[in-house]
């Protein structure tokens, strides 16, 4: 008997998220056929690996951050929102029909087409978290379809919103956890890294051309790591993470920077009696991220995965319209003192100085780093996410799994 489950999100993050659960619902059950919708952006976590998606797929002004921005919307707006989500939301309810269960990963937005496909649907609150402000308050919206009998489990990303929404009277929910930590494992690729050095690893984001010219900042950061603090060029090396699409600007990204392929950036002071050496690379983030003591970190999702691996965050603010000051805020309150945002808005040189004297003085502070660790492990570090919600989708579906849960 064929079995079918359509998966749901509204996020380049949340789009991760289900991919992954995808990946661990192949190992245990590669008969189930999935298909995906991506309300936000291309997809692209889907199309890696060759899930079939329904509806038209398209990357508008806000990147899906209009909560951050409400400017933005009308941006989207003017761009063709209202004509895709119609059509996207078409393509759910004739495809809905053949499904045995719809997935929705995400908010209000993603929950709202999974209670509209008319199927059972299984959710995971990725984006929600009661450590926010120690507590979640569900809008009605999302209590309405969380209280229906066509939803069957709610997954959080942490115990303590778990907890919180079972404190609340919702019985279905349980914690989850996030799913792409199941896939983080070190890869052994060489980082050509020196002996003796501690590792800050650069992750600027994937959007593009945000991820651009929150690079640009990084770089702008570590000259004045190099300028105010030169002792760090010999204890400290640099490490970036990067998506495609900023590895090919690389030759020309950053003014002062000299561009050695296939790895390195290199900038030198004026007078030339000290340079600095950034390693660029598009294919170790799990290695880099496994192996760093310290994160500047201006991402949603792959701030999460260091922190829960124990790694801290140093944050900067940029433009936008991701990674702005209130995205980098809200992080701070997610992630506890294993975060640090530097600045109050955008950064600019005097930002970049403070935030330049807290990567070296975090760098040196073992207690902190000690305890940094022991924090994010605790909030967000649970392995196992997305083998538990793809077992609780095979459980809804009557099937029984052809491997262990690792």
């Amino acid at each position: 008997m064929s079995h079918r489950v359509l998966f749901i999100s509204n996020g380049h993050g949340e789009d991760n998220h289900s991919a992954h659960i995808i990946q661990s619902l192949r190992q245990l059950a590669p008969q189930v056929d999935v298909a995906a919708l991506a309300i936000v952006g291309e997809g692209s976590a889907y199309r890696r690996l060759g899930v079939p998606l329904i509806g038209p797929t398209q990357v508008l002004p806000s990147g899906g951050f209009t909560y951050m921005n409400r400017w933005l919307l009308l941006k989207d707006i003017q761009a063709g929102l209202l004509q895709l989500t119609r059509q996207q939301w078409q393509a759910m309810r004739q495809y809905a029909p053949q499904c045995d269960l719809v997935h929705a990963t995400g908010d209000s937005i993603g929950q709202s087409f999974a209670y509209g496909s008319q199927r059972p649907f299984i959710s995971f609150i990725s984006c929600l978290s009661a450590l926010y402000e120690e507590h979640l308050e569900l809008d009605l919206l999302l209590q309405w379809y969380f209280r229906s009998s066509r939803c069957l489990r709610v997954f959080t990303r942490d115990r303590f919103t778990a907890a919180n929404l079972q404190q609340q009277g919702f019985n279905k929910v349980e914690f989850g956890g996030i799913p792409s930590l199941d896939y983080l494992t070190p890869q052994g690729k060489d980082l050509q890294r020196r002996s003796g050095t501690d590792l800050v690893a650069l992750l600027p984001g994937s959007r593009l051309p945000e991820a651009l010219r929150n690079f640009r900042l990084q770089l702008r950061l570590l000259e004045w790591v190099a300028q105010n603090h030169p002792e760090a060029l010999e204890k400290v090396q640099f490490q970036a993470a990067l998506v495609s699409g900023v590895l090919t600007e690389l030759p020309t990204l950053a003014k002062g920077w000299e561009w050695q392929p296939p790895h390195r950036l290199v900038w030198r002071s004026p007078d030339g009696d000290r340079s600095l050496e950034v390693l660029c690379f598009g294919d170790r983030f799990n290695d880099i991220l496994h192996n760093c003591t310290l994160v500047v970190g201006m991402a949603g999702l792959a701030v999460d995965q260091a922190v829960a691996l124990g790694k801290p965050v140093l944050q900067i603010a940029g433009e936008g319209p991701q990674f702005t000051y209130q995205f980098a805020e809200a992080q701070n309150r997610l992630l506890g003192i294993s975060a640090q945002t530097i600045g109050t808005g955008p950064a600019d040189d005097g930002v970049l100085q403070q935030a330049a004297a807290c990567l070296w003085k975090t760098i040196n502070d073992r207690a902190y780093l000690a305890e940094a660790e022991r924090n994010g492990k605790a909030r967000l570090g649970e392995l196992g996410a997305s083998y538990r919600i793809a077992n609780c989708i095979l459980q809804q579906l009557g099937i029984e799994p052809q491997h262990p849960n690792p």
